[in-house]
């Protein structure tokens, strides 16, 4: 070595000193210290040269563990209320009062408007007094027929069936009046007003509309190739992108039984709380659907898998002839999920898993390690 590449040496090697034994050689990590200022260390994958000339590779280990492992189907939905209805009037005439702003929260069987009942009153009065006249009639009719042997059956019968329709007809009108107040069908926000006072209503008009989102329900569609992973009662994550930081559960109340024709999916609804009603109707929502657990698995990055003729593989540091080497190793792989895959076969715990400089390295590359740790 001469003096220009010694004094570049001695200037690396102010940094403390830890050694990785690997294969039963002890080999130089380097850890940079404070001393002298900046920090000096090497860069994983700088391929310096030993004292033979032998290209050597920096790389950085990571001993493999066992862990958990939980692999989701991601899928998006869109939330809906879990009720969002529509009040129609069931009877004709002008919208006289409303009795809640809109925007307000209302219970169930709250009245929120009323059509004027002028005019049926009227014909309630009316009924009433006809339905009281004809009840009076055939107690006379019957008292004189049951007691007294007056009069004949079919006046009897006439005088009954006259008062048990003119009480119906009463009791009818009662019904139709009360269907002129519209009363939420649930407790929830009164969203949507569509007529205003004094306008004229018939039946079936829109009028009012009422949405409960104190709970709310997420409408997706699985992928036609997980449809036996995702059953009714799973639970589901649930995250929004307006919403950062915030993530809900919910379970899985629907399964279609049919697979959409277009797109291939298999509907799915989700129903799930919303406190305080952050969750608006027409939200996008990010679902993670557990679809896979597994525990005491080894896991590994998914960008340390190198791709071969026979399937794939991964390099762990080794022992040749006393000297650091990287060896490849065929592995099975299991599931991924969110660039993690599981190890099937091909590694086990505390193997040495080269996890940076690996793109730089052969079947038997010299190596240096000048990082390492564990998975964990």
């Amino acid at each position: 070595m001469n003096r220009i590449e010694m004094q570049g040496w001695r200037r690396a090697l102010p940094f403390a000193a830890a050694v990785i034994t690997v294969g039963g050689t002890g080999v130089l990590v380097g850890c940079a210290t404070s001393e002298g200022g900046a920090a000096q260390a090497e860069e994983v994958g700088e391929a310096p040269m030993d004292t033979a000339g032998v290209r050597v590779i920096n790389v950085g280990v990571t001993l493999v563990t066992r862990t958990d492992f939980v692999d989701y189907v991601r899928i998006v939905g869109e939330v809906e209320a879990m009720y969002d209805i529509t009040v129609s009037a069931e009877e004709s005439g002008s919208i006289a009062e409303f009795f809640v702003a809109k925007g307000a929260r209302v219970s169930k069987g709250r009245v929120i408007a009323k059509i004027d009942d002028d005019v049926l009153r009227g014909q309630v009065e009316e009924a009433r007094a006809t339905a009281e006249l004809a009840q009076e009639q055939f107690e006379r009719q019957r008292r004189l027929w049951e007691e007294e042997g007056i009069g004949s059956e079919i006046a009897y019968l006439q005088t009954r069936s006259a008062a048990r329709a003119a009480d119906a007809r009463y009791r009818t009108l009662l019904a139709r009046l009360d269907r002129t107040e519209l009363r939420a069908p649930v407790s929830g926000i009164f969203d949507e007003k569509y007529v205003e006072v004094g306008e004229l209503v018939t039946p079936g008009t829109p009028v009012v509309r009422v949405v409960a989102t104190n709970r709310v329900k997420i409408t997706a569609g699985v992928p036609e190739r997980f449809g036996l992973d995702v059953e009714r009662g799973d639970s589901a994550r649930v995250t929004f992108d307006v919403l950062p930081g915030r993530e809900f559960i919910g379970t899985i109340e629907f399964v279609g039984a049919s697979v959409d024709a277009e797109n291939r999916t298999i509907p799915i609804e989700i129903h799930m709380d919303n406190p305080g009603g952050q969750v608006k109707v027409q939200m996008l929502a990010n679902v993670r659907v557990e679809r896979v657990r597994l525990t005491d698995v080894v896991v590994v990055p998914q960008e340390v898998l190198q791709r071969t003729e026979d399937g794939y593989q991964v390099f762990v540091a080794g022992d040749q002839d006393g000297r650091a080497v990287a060896v490849a190793r065929a592995v099975e792989l299991g599931p991924s999920y969110a660039n993690r895959v599981v190890i099937q076969s091909g590694l086990s715990p505390e193997d040495p898993l080269i996890t940076s400089g690996y793109r730089m390295v052969d079947d038997g590359s010299l190596i240096r390690i000048v990082s390492g740790g564990s998975t964990e």
